[in-house]
């Protein structure tokens, strides 16, 4: 090998001219090829982060989904009787709910929204109610930004 590389540096410059250009041209090749992949795992790498995220954010949506109903009957024996320690498991309950980003959805007064509220009927208020909700039948929540629950409401026309 040894010996080749002595014929290449004897050979005149002119004859080694295209093997430079060669040569230059297989670097460029090789440093677009380079950058292009490194292009490439840095989106693998983002879009890896970003599906580890949307899984550990909404992997309990389903435990907290079926944990609301739970909460209504909190709510209902708590309208039903006046029984101190049901408050507080409820209270300890809500509390856990929020240390994990569930919260229920704002109903009282609000504009009607679709991405949040369920209409289950449509009420004659007057036109101060109008597009209004009026009533909320059941509860709706959210995990983070997502609607687990939508709330169900009654609407003013």
């Amino acid at each position: 090998m040894a010996k080749k590389d002595k014929k290449q540096v004897e050979q005149p410059v002119e004859q080694q001219a295209p093997t430079i250009e060669e040569l230059q041209t297989r670097i460029e090749e090789l440093e677009d090829k380079n950058l292009r992949m490194m292009a490439e795992f840095d989106n693998f790498r983002k879009r890896t982060n970003k599906e580890k995220l949307d899984l550990m954010t909404t992997a309990g949506e389903r435990i907290f989904t079926d944990m609301l109903p739970l909460v209504d009957d909190f709510e209902r024996a708590i309208k039903a009787t006046e029984d101190e320690g049901v408050k507080l498991i409820y209270q300890k309950f809500l509390s856990f709910l929020d240390k994990h980003d569930v919260h229920a959805i704002m109903t009282d007064g609000v504009d009607f929204n679709t991405d949040e509220h369920e209409a289950v009927t449509t009420f004659a208020a007057g036109e101060d109610k109008k597009g209004k909700v009026i009533d909320c039948t059941q509860k709706g929540y959210k995990l983070g930004e997502k609607v687990i629950r939508f709330a169900k409401v009654v609407v003013g026309e």
